[in-house]
């Protein structure tokens, strides 16, 4: 996937963070893309709980005037481990939407990664 099919929602101010989990088959790993990608504050501890309150923490969480999640290459692990995959879908919907600083959208992109 090449950045160009988001260029129109960063003309719009949003930002666009790419989450490229091929080759994950487990929560250490996952945690570790998801920190990196979207350039989680040190006190991210790594764990479903710290996930939902980053996501949920208005000085990082929506942008404003939103964040885009593009989630790619997650079949794998969502195939390989199916309730860790449940959950962090959870989280991700739960975060989403539109609050007082901004929007989270997250987008699961079918296919391979970018």
């Amino acid at each position: 996937m090449t950045p160009e099919p988001y260029e129109a929602v960063r003309a719009a101010g949003w930002l666009v963070d790419v989450l490229d989990l091929d080759g994950v088959t487990g929560k250490a790993a996952f945690m570790e893309r998801v920190a990196k990608a979207l350039r989680l504050p040190d006190w991210f501890g790594r764990n479903w709980d710290a996930l939902a309150d980053c996501l949920g923490d208005p000085d990082w969480g929506p942008a404003d005037p939103g964040r885009l999640l593009v989630v790619t290459g997650w079949q794998e692990y969502a195939e390989r481990r199916p309730e860790e995959w449940a959950t962090a879908l959870d989280i991700l919907d739960v975060s989403a939407g539109s609050g007082p600083r901004g929007t989270l959208a997250v987008h699961l992109a079918l296919g391979g990664s970018h």
